[in-house]
């Protein structure tokens, strides 16, 4: 890894061990934590090739695999992972630097038809690594593909700063919501979801 990320930076000691019980509670609890993957699925064909970038212990991607689609989760992180794996076999899941994806290099040559960057991935990344990231999840898309990206804006990572990341990456912005269950975008908005496309 180039750079540490933020999730290493920001977080102290143990905070991955947190992040992976706190969801194992918040299932076990029967907590709805299937929105990203709802959006995702209504949006991608059946059986779609789908990229779970920032994919944490897989809780988005587990949800898209049990609906039929093809899901290669990554995550820097290897005890995120390896919770992944555990908890939601199925899916591949593979610890991986964003900013320096490279897939085909681990055998996956396929290009996906849909990534989906959930959980505030975007700002968890080390700084400076943003269009960098894009560029790599644009570079695993299909021509046609799509990638959708949800992030707070009151993170410390303005959407002025990540619309210009995401144009200097090769994609437009096709529509962006507020919410992952779609509710429309307005400026007040404390969270921002982002539908791109590859520029043509």
């Amino acid at each position: 890894m180039a750079n540490p990320t933020r999730w290493v930076t920001d977080t102290g000691a143990g905070h991955s061990r947190w992040y992976i019980e706190r969801f194992r509670r918040l299932a076990a609890e029967g907590a709805d934590l299937a929105g990203e993957a709802r959006l995702v699925d209504a949006m991608a064909a059946p059986g779609s090739h789908v990229l779970d970038a920032g994919c944490g212990p897989g809780r988005v991607g587990a949800v898209l695999h049990q609906r039929g689609h093809r899901v290669v989760g990554v995550d820097a992180d290897p005890e995120l992972i390896e919770a992944a794996g555990q908890d939601h076999p199925g899916p591949t899941w593979l610890t991986a630097d964003l900013a320096e994806l490279d897939l085909t290099a681990a055998g996956i040559g396929e290009p996906f038809d849909v990534a989906v960057v959930a959980g505030n991935v975007m700002t968890f990344l080390a700084p400076g690594s943003e269009t960098a990231v894009l560029r790599r999840i644009a570079a695993h898309l299909t021509p046609d593909g799509f990638a959708l990206v949800g992030f707070g804006t009151d993170r410390g990572y303005p959407l002025a700063d990540f619309d210009d990341h995401l144009a200097a990456a090769g994609f437009v912005l096709e529509q962006r919501f507020s919410t992952w269950d779609v509710r429309p975008w307005h400026d007040g908005a404390d969270f921002a979801v982002s539908v791109l496309r590859i520029r043509g």
